[in-house]
């Protein structure tokens, strides 16, 4: 994210304004639990997270869902694990669709932060980022011997399923209102 910093002109840091939070979070956790010729791999990626920044639950919903979904699909998982993440992929799937109940603490915080308008800029900046972050960990766990190599498929998904831009296109400026981390 410090490379996304400086291509986007920003200030040295690993949580850029242009880059979607929830986004930032899935490439902070797979750059930390990959090994060094891994990380290396990961550098092309950087551009395609300039411009992801956007309001709304269904972008960081979708990257949450991918996340949680592979981790869960990796099989040894505690039991703690288990149902932390199936509450994750359960919130989710409400935000995107509306269909069931939010899972876990969501069923709470969802309503009542709503009425104030907070429950996105809430579940973006914080409660995606945790979910997503803890499934990458978790997915890094499990992986043994391919780690970078599934991280960085996951990281790709991840950008897609979020709509990212593909390397080549042309580069969206970061400095819309719509991108600030609490609009």
């Amino acid at each position: 994210m410090e490379l996304v910093s400086k291509l986007a002109r920003e200030p040295w840091t690993d949580r850029p304004t242009c880059v979607h939070p929830t986004l930032s979070a899935v490439a902070r956790a797979v750059h930390d639990h990959s090994s060094s010729i891994g990380r290396q791999a990961l550098l092309p990626l950087a551009p395609s997270f300039i411009g992801t920044a956007q309001t709304g639950f269904e972008p960081s919903a979708r990257v949450v869902a991918l996340c949680v979904s592979t981790a869960l699909a990796g099989g040894e998982l505690t039991k703690d694990e288990r149902i932390r993440l199936a509450n994750a992929h359960q919130t989710a799937i409400h935000l995107m669709s509306g269909r069931d109940e939010p899972g876990g603490a969501a069923r709470w915080w969802l309503p009542v932060l709503g009425r104030f308008g907070w429950s996105e800029p809430f579940y973006r900046t914080f409660v995606a980022t945790e979910h997503a972050a803890e499934a990458v960990a978790v997915t890094a766990r499990v992986s043994n011997s391919d780690c970078d190599v599934r991280l960085r498929q996951l990281l790709k998904q991840c950008l897609a399923a979020h709509g990212a831009r593909r390397p080549g296109a042309p580069k969206p400026s970061c400095s819309t209102p719509a991108q600030k981390p609490w609009s």
